[in-house]
């Protein structure tokens, strides 16, 4: 049995409060149970160099965990430099949004995104990118809105969610305690059709099998139609 009673292919508790940081031009709280991740966009008028000549927009994406996010605390990444596993997550991150609309619609601007995780409790990665897409559809929009870009692109509403295999049963959504002890441990970015961004799925124990594989993507993919019913309900 899961902590708190939970089904193979039920989430934790999931609350999103729009407005968290209320000086950003768009922001976020998401929590996935223990997990909770403030997201926030700033509009930037630039874009990277190597976009200089084009009328190209441009997502990036920053993201750190809070000294006491975990269970002992640990040093400020601005202390002691940024760890390979938060490069790894943040560029994840970035390559997850710019998925989501055609850059050449947002002109020569830059959508930087902050991803703070202030609890960590397994998923912080999944959970930074399905509250960082909400809020960066909700800046482009209000960037159409203000006149700044001339026609609303089409948006691919996506999310991420973690899948993994704990005790030889395929389960959804997994927290510190089942990810720590997981045979295969998995991360899916979908689109609500259920084309594949990013499929990250490691073997911690002994190789698994296509099978694995593939009841992991379809537990991942009913776990995204529900996480994208807040995308709805968000509008």
């Amino acid at each position: 049995m899961r902590k708190n009673g939970r089904q193979d292919n039920e989430f934790r508790p999931i609350s999103m409060e729009k407005g968290f940081l209320p000086h950003a031009d768009g922001s976020l709280l998401i929590k996935m149970g223990g997990t909770h991740v403030a997201c926030a966009v700033s509009v930037e008028e630039k874009v990277p160099r190597f976009l200089e000549e084009s009328d190209q927009g441009w997502i990036t994406a920053e993201y750190g965990m809070l000294p006491w996010s975990t269970h002992t605390r640990s040093q400020r990444e601005a202390a002691r430099g940024r760890s390979g596993r938060t490069y790894e997550v943040q560029r994840l991150i970035g390559r997850s949004l710019r998925m989501m609309v055609d850059l050449s619609n947002l002109g020569p601007r830059t959508l930087r995104v902050d991803c703070d995780v202030i609890r960590a409790d397994g998923g912080t990665r999944t959970a930074a990118i399905t509250g960082a897409a909400l809020v960066v559809r909700d800046v482009i929009n209000t960037l159409y809105n203000e006149g700044k870009i001339a026609e609303l692109p089409e948006i691919t509403p996506l999310a991420a969610i973690s899948t993994g295999i704990v005790d030889g049963r395929a389960l959804l959504d997994l927290d510190y305690d089942e990810d720590s002890r997981a045979e295969v441990d998995a991360n899916f970015v979908m689109c609500r059709d259920g084309r594949l961004v990013e499929v990250q799925c490691t073997a911690e124990g002994l190789p698994f099998s296509r099978a694995d594989l593939d009841q992991l993507s379809d537990l991942a993919f009913l776990g995204i139609k529900q996480l994208l019913l807040f995308w709805d309900s968000a509008e």
